[in-house]
């Protein structure tokens, strides 16, 4: 195939423009948005031709043919749009069913598709239907033509236009309303800068949840006979301790005296359910060497993701809860919070 720019007006390999991530919202000119939890998609489309392309670059619309099919059908000749995949299953964003799509047959695809239907969130606009490339255009002229497309061509529940606001105290409100709504923070983006392919040219500030663990094991610091990590644990409906993760956020100072006080509560099996060291992608050649503790101690951690019925990523270590019984820490904290979707 010849150059893609001239048949897509831009070459399928324009990486999206991304997010550093900070601790707090920006202040001055900035568009803030929810930040969703899915795949980051740069859909291409010419006639009836579509490329959907991930952050990586990889090729999408083999997993994903309802949304090759929505923008198909969508009243423009061309266009070049950034969204997200999302996945919503019992009011819920499943980024597990995200990930389910990745490898399967043609068939089991298929299947996916129909019953759990991707739902595709547009946030900016790379090119215009009437073939315009309006990377160079400040943001509040590529969202103008975002919502013009979108008076047009959305399609309720399943092509959607992201909402946005320009007020930071709302934006703020976003990030405080924890445990309700499917994002999972909000992103702002400066208004009189171009879209700025791969570069970090916006900030993303998570909203971060947090749940009551077990230790159920631990290990130690590599080359090291002091703790390096805690290994989480959360009951499951059979009473089982199922390990969930870990947090390494501890301190040097209380590391010796936290050692002594785990090495005393050493007793196998410390997790009754999975245990650390199984197949896994979080496998490492470490993942075998870890110490069973008696589960009595809990800790609140903070985390950001689940996928898999684990912490997607490290927890930061908050406090310990000796007035929270272990029993009471279960996966019902982790539940993802109900999807508040735009129309």
């Amino acid at each position: 195939m010849g150059d893609s720019s001239d048949v897509f007006g831009l070459p399928l390999d324009t990486p999206p423009m991304e997010a550093r991530s900070a601790a707090q919202l920006p202040e001055g000119a900035w568009q803030f948005e929810p930040k969703w939890d899915g795949f980051r998609c740069l859909a291409f489309k010419a006639g009836k031709a579509i490329e959907l392309r991930a952050k990586s670059g990889k090729p999408l619309g083999r997993y994903f043919p309802e949304v090759v099919s929505l923008l198909a059908d969508c009243p423009a000749e061309r266009l070049v749009v950034d969204g997200e995949l999302v996945v919503e299953i019992d009011r819920r964003l499943s980024f597990d069913a995200l990930q389910m799509r990745l490898h399967p047959a043609e068939s089991r695809i298929r299947k996916l598709s129909a019953a759990t239907p991707a739902r595709f969130i547009l946030f900016d606009m790379l090119l215009s239907p009437q073939g315009e490339r309006l990377l160079d255009q400040p943001l509040p002229s590529r969202r103008a033509a975002l919502e013009a497309f979108g008076r047009r061509a959305a399609v309720p529940g399943r092509l959607i236009v992201s909402p946005f606001t320009r007020d930071r105290g709302q934006a703020l409100r976003w990030l405080g309303d924890v445990g309700e709504g499917a994002t999972d923070g909000v992103v702002a983006k400066p208004l009189d800068a171009a879209y700025a392919p791969g570069e970090r040219a916006m900030i993303k500030v998570k909203r971060l949840r947090t749940a009551d663990c077990v230790v159920g094991g631990f290990r130690y610091a590599r080359d090291s006979r002091e703790v390096g990590s805690l290994l989480l644990g959360l009951y499951d409906e059979a009473g089982r301790l199922d390990h969930v993760g870990f947090t390494s956020t501890i301190t040097d100072e209380v590391r010796p005296a936290l050692t002594r006080r785990l090495e005393a509560l050493r007793q196998p099996p410390g997790f009754t359910g999975k245990a650390p060291g199984g197949p896994s992608r979080w496998s490492t050649e470490r993942s075998g060497e870890w110490e069973p503790l008696r589960p009595e101690l809990v800790v609140e951690v903070r985390f950001d993701h689940v996928t898999g019925g684990r912490f997607r990523h490290g927890t930061k270590l908050l406090r310990w809860r000796p007035d929270k019984g272990p029993r009471q820490c279960t996966f019902e904290q982790m539940a993802a919070p109900l999807a508040d979707l735009p129309a």
